[in-house]
């Protein structure tokens, strides 16, 4: 039988973290702000979700899985915004959302429901197609990046750190997100970046939608 916990939901597309991941957020509206206030006076955990649609209504149609993140980093602002980052901790399937008076929402959350143990190495062959590919996406989009430290790496650090910061749409995300295991996140990965790769540099301004 899977835990269940109750923590404040923070909705954000485009936004996703996995276990044992970082997720750097600036904080900035009000409701958010009187959440993370919350947050730390509580259990200091907040529940990262996507909306299924890019909009600024509070009561927008959330994907069912997600991630807790604990906060381990706060920095509060002058003007009461906050800089914060989270650590994952588990994904979680939403259970069902509840009202307690907040200007943000929250909700029971199952937790355990997906295997987010320490993942096996990926095979040899696995680690340098999506090496090779992130530096191929990288020199279409322009990027400066540290390849010699990109391949000092773990394996799951690589893996999830390309899924948080490549430029997918909301769906390939969730998609990555909810990936069963690493070596199936791995492999949805390298699909995705040679799709982005090939509409970029064939002028395609689309982008892998994954619903």
């Amino acid at each position: 039988m899977s835990r269940t916990i109750r923590a404040p939901l923070f909705p954000l597309a485009g936004a996703i973290m996995f276990p044992r991941s970082q997720l750097p957020l600036h904080i900035f509206e009000q409701r958010y702000r009187e959440m993370i206030r919350d947050a730390i006076d509580g259990g200091g955990r907040i529940a990262m979700i996507q909306p299924q649609q890019i909009d600024d209504h509070h009561d927008s149609v959330l994907f069912a899985v997600g991630c807790v993140g604990d906060i381990v980093s706060v920095e509060e602002l002058a003007d009461g915004r906050f800089n914060i980052v989270l650590l994952g901790t588990n994904r979680f399937r939403i259970i069902q959302e509840v009202d307690l008076g907040a200007a943000y929402r929250c909700a029971e959350l199952a937790i355990d429901v997906l295997d987010d143990g320490e993942p096996e190495a990926l095979a040899m062959v696995q680690r340098a197609e999506v090496e090779q590919e992130a530096r191929r996406l990288g020199d279409v989009l322009g990027l400066a990046v540290d390849w010699d430290a990109v391949s000092r790496l773990d394996d799951e650090t690589l893996v999830n750190a390309i899924a948080q910061v490549a430029p997918f749409d909301i769906g390939a995300k969730q998609a990555l997100l909810e990936a069963e295991t690493l070596a199936v996140r791995t492999d949805l990965l390298v699909q995705l970046m040679q799709f982005h790769r090939a509409a970029v540099g064939g002028g395609i301004e689309i982008e892998p939608t994954l619903q």
